[in-house]
């Protein structure tokens, strides 16, 4: 997600203007109605204490006259403040339905990963997903309160200073000194306010991204054996996202007390300037009362703004990354091939057998797997061949555990999953799958995940094997740079190559292989089907491919159709060049 550290928010983003119509349509009925508002307003504490001072000093006027102007006063009032409301979150709906459409259609946008064909990338950063959700909801205190509220803010207290200085001129100079101090301690206190807004939207980013991660790569996790190290991960991720929302809350607890303290101490200063002079006969009833009406409504703006820009602060965090994201797009990088190099030998390669392997499931109307019989000799390179639905993956999950066969057996070295248990098993196992789960994590991390105490040279050689060094080393910050649901989106052909990376670095004896050059330029298929060569010997290795350069380089060729294997062939039979 493209930074916007130095784009922020303010209340009247052009950004936002420019993108969303409804916005400066209800901009435009807030400064309107703020107009209005403070014309009526202004209009209400003048009636109010004009009546006060006619009861209290009777001149002939009449009382009922003065009360029902006051009465209709006040319904426009609250009138006009309905119309704002009301408007504010139909604009917001509109503005949401919008915002969303283009974050939709932002996610959904195909990456350009090794070829004009790539799919659609199914691990789209995760924050576009969190901020079409939670993120667009917070618009709505922005549009319906907080919007309306920054105008009155602006136009209220010069209003009202402007009329006071009008009716008494000696309280509008106590009020001018004493003014500032609510916007400096609002300003201060916001400075912090928006920096803690922001960390707590991206400890909820990371706590949502690291979740989606991990359910989404637990077949992954699993057949690493790294399922349990997650939960230590997820408890941190929780705990930091806790710690930042209690902090959140604390400051927008106490900005409400001193906002408070501030206003109340401004306003008792200007009243008791007021009630000395109207003891003394220096100035009347009226005027006093209308300006000490007014006093109140000269904070009130602005402690009502301090306080809903907390209420809207996870919105406005939300919207700056959310235009940042729609303004600049995701640009996918599509790095060259690197030549291979080859890592230190694995243990001996042990066989692989299957025998009789059935699967079916509930939503087929025919098995996936029927009966196969596959034999991968120690050190074999076998590839898997056959068309779309035929049970290629199947077969590579049933040998690595993550599917049951329901008759049939897979072995390893003549053991089973029974008989030496699935962590066992997958310890003896490397897996490449077809959409590789990156977990928001550094490049190298992820990369180590099976072996997660390997030096940084290893994991440097296993990506220069699987052709992702190059662009690994053109990002920022390369081997340290965060990558997963809540990092830097990488294209389809880039996270195969960094999954390929990872199965090669676990120096497993059994290595599957789920298409590994899916979405990769031909330059850098034919630098893995070298390294696959390179392979011969060291591991057992399946791979299910459609690539005719992987192909080439098997000691044989296995054609599965139909669940069912066709034409086992050797190498030499099936046009193999080696």
């Amino acid at each position: 997600m493209t930074d916007t550290a130095d784009r922020r928010l303010r209340p009247f983003d052009r950004r936002l203007l420019r993108r969303v119509r409804a916005v400066r349509r209800v901009l435009a009925v807030d400064i309107a109605a703020g107009l209005a508002g403070t014309v009526l307003l202004l209009a209400q504490a003048t009636l109010l204490a004009t009546a006060v001072s006619v009861v209290v000093e009777p001149r002939g006027h009449a009382v009922a006259g003065l009360l029902a102007t006051l009465a209709a006063v006040v319904v426009i009032r609250a009138g006009l403040a309905w119309t704002v409301e009301v408007s504010g979150r139909r604009a917001a709906t509109t503005v949401m339905s919008e915002l969303r459409r283009d974050l939709v259609a932002l996610r959904l946008r195909p990456e350009d990963g090794g070829g004009r064909d790539a799919p659609t990338h199914e691990g789209a950063n995760s924050e576009i997903v969190m901020s079409a959700v939670q993120g667009v909801d917070g618009l709505e205190t922005y549009l319906a309160r907080y919007l309306p509220q920054v105008v009155l803010a602006v136009t209220v207290p010069v209003a009202v200073l402007v009329w006071s200085a009008a009716v008494d001129l000696t309280s509008t100079l106590v009020m001018l000194v004493t003014l500032p101090v609510v916007p400096l301690f609002m300003v201060l206190i916001g400075r912090s306010a928006a920096a803690r807004a922001r960390a707590n939207w991206e400890a909820l980013l990371a706590l949502s991204a690291h979740f989606l991660d991990v359910v989404r790569g637990l077949p992954t996790l699993r057949a690493f054996n790294r399922g349990r190290a997650q939960v230590t991960r997820i408890a941190e991720t929780t705990d930091a996202y806790r710690r930042t929302t209690m902090g959140t809350l604390r400051l927008a607890f106490l900005s409400g007390l001193v906002l408070d303290f501030a206003a109340t101490l401004s306003t008792a200063l200007v009243a008791v300037t007021l009630g000395v002079r109207l003891v003394g006969g220096t100035l009347g009833l009226r005027p006093a009362l209308t300006v000490l009406l007014l006093v109140p409504e000269l904070y009130a703006p602005v402690r009502a703004l301090g306080t809903l820009f907390h209420a809207s602060a996870d919105g406005l965090a939300a919207t700056e990354r959310m235009l940042g994201a729609l303004d600049a797009g995701d640009t996918p990088r599509e790095p060259t091939a690197a030549q291979p190099r080859l890592l230190p030998l694995v243990p001996p390669a042990p066989p692989v057998s299957l025998r009789g392997v059935t699967v079916t499931f509930a939503a087929r109307s025919r098995a996936a797997l029927a009966g196969v019989d596959l034999e991968v000799g120690p050190g074999e390179l076998v590839a898997v061949l056959g068309p779309s639905g035929a049970g290629k993956t199947t077969l590579a999950r049933v040998v690595l555990g993550l599917t049951q066969p329901e008759t049939g057996a897979v072995e390893i070295d003549g053991m089973s999953p029974v008989t030496c248990g699935l962590d066992a098993w997958r310890r003896r196992l490397a897996w490449l799958p077809q959409h590789p789960c990156l977990l928001t994590a550094p490049i190298s991390d992820n990369i180590s995940l099976g072996r997660p105490h390997a030096g940084r040279t290893e994991v440097a050689e296993a990506a220069k094997r699987a052709g992702a060094h190059e662009f690994i080393c053109r990002l920022a910050q390369g081997y340290d740079t965060v990558v997963g649901a809540g990092g830097v989106r990488l294209s389809p052909g880039e996270q195969r190559r960094v999954g390929l990376a990872r199965a090669l670095l676990r120096g497993a004896p059994v290595l599957v292989l789920d298409e590994p050059t899916a979405h990769v330029d031909r330059e850098t298929a034919r630098a893995i089907a070298m390294t696959l060569d390179r392979l011969r010997g060291t591991c057992s290795t399946l791979v299910i491919t459609h690539d005719s350069d992987v192909a080439a380089v098997a000691d044989r060729v296995v054609h599965l159709e139909g669940g069912c294997i066709r034409t086992p062939a050797s190498g030499a039979a099936a046009g193999v060049a080696r």
